[in-house]
């Protein structure tokens, strides 16, 4: 009877025998393999340097020399005592903090503004990522025009519009190269910033707008009572990307002045090179390099850790 059945109704045979299987199907295979090309591509171009230069910190390691002699924190002692460095890192500390302000300042402005509803919406949009677009060295080159010493064209129009009875020296003058290098640097950043607030703000739901505007909420009150309260973590991240990035940003300070002048408006990154590839003394421009790690550590633990509470709390 068994036999019978058979013959009338054939088993098939097994899916998993029939199919064989593939690398998509192996995902312990497939997740690493995937992640191999992003891994090597981080250990050698970002974690090979970083050692490196941890490295040459504690060594006395000149340009164009092989020799390697470890010197301990002779490099960090010396630097502790060097007016120039300490000039280079309040200059850094002061850069990050002040432009970092004015370009959460008008990141908050220009994304209020762009999440309005106006003619031409979109095109505003893609004009303001121009600066974050362009090449540096090209925009640069338009700034070093704008504050240049003999064609300067802000000191043109404050002198036509009677705001000027000298002459600027933007580039002469420690205090106005400080200015003209924040400028540059916040015209540059503040479009990324932008953009990371206008996405913050299309995650806040519709119905809590609409309840605070339903409740007779003015402009003021919903900014500083609504939006920026749960703004607050994707603030606090494109702040520490701004201050890593205005840390580490070596080529608006060296395409504008190259330090100068008399070596006032150098930074850690431009000091660095400074030291390290024009000086020839690679251990104390590593020393130099190495200096804001600490320092930026810590800030990206404190706003890690604001950015979670605030989440958490939302």
């Amino acid at each position: 009877m068994a036999l019978r059945r058979s013959a009338e109704f054939p088993v098939p045979a097994p899916v998993a025998q029939a199919r064989r299987r593939t690398l998509a199907d192996r995902e312990s295979v497939l997740g690493p393999l995937l992640l191999a090309p992003a891994l090597l591509y981080v250990i050698l171009l970002v974690g090979v340097p970083f050692v490196l230069a941890i490295l040459l910190s504690f060594s006395s390691a000149v340009a164009g020399g092989l020799e390697f002699s470890w010197v301990g924190f002779r490099n960090f002692q010396v630097l502790l005592s060097d007016s120039q460095f300490h000039r280079a890192l309040q200059n850094t500390l002061r850069f990050m903090v002040v432009s970092q302000l004015l370009v959460m300042v008008l990141a908050t402005v220009a994304a209020h503004v762009l999440d309005a509803a106006f003619v031409g919406k979109r095109l505003v949009r893609s004009l303001l990522l121009l600066p974050w677009a362009a090449p540096v060295a090209l925009s640069s080159m338009a700034w070093v025009w704008i504050f240049d010493s003999t064609f300067s064209v802000i000191n043109w129009t404050a002198k036509k519009l009677g705001l000027l009875q000298g002459w600027w020296y933007w580039f002469g003058d420690p205090g106005l190269a400080t200015v003209a290098i924040t400028t540059v640097h916040v015209w540059r950043t503040f479009p990324f910033a932008t953009v990371v607030i206008l996405a913050g703000m299309a995650a806040i739901p519709q119905e809590i707008r609409e309840a605070a505007l339903m409740d007779g909420a003015g402009f003021w009150r919903r900014l500083f009572h609504v939006n920026l309260p749960m703004l607050l973590p994707v603030v606090a991240v494109a702040v520490l990307f701004g201050l890593v990035f205005t840390a580490t940003d070596f080529s608006v300070v060296w395409l504008l002045t190259r330090g100068g002048p008399y070596n006032s408006t150098h930074v850690l990154s431009t000091l660095a090179f400074q030291r390290g590839i024009l000086g020839a003394s690679l251990g104390q421009g590593a020393a130099v390099a190495i200096f804001l790690l600490p320092i930026l550590l810590v800030v990206a633990v404190l706003l890690l850790r604001v950015a979670r509470r605030a989440e958490v709390g939302t």
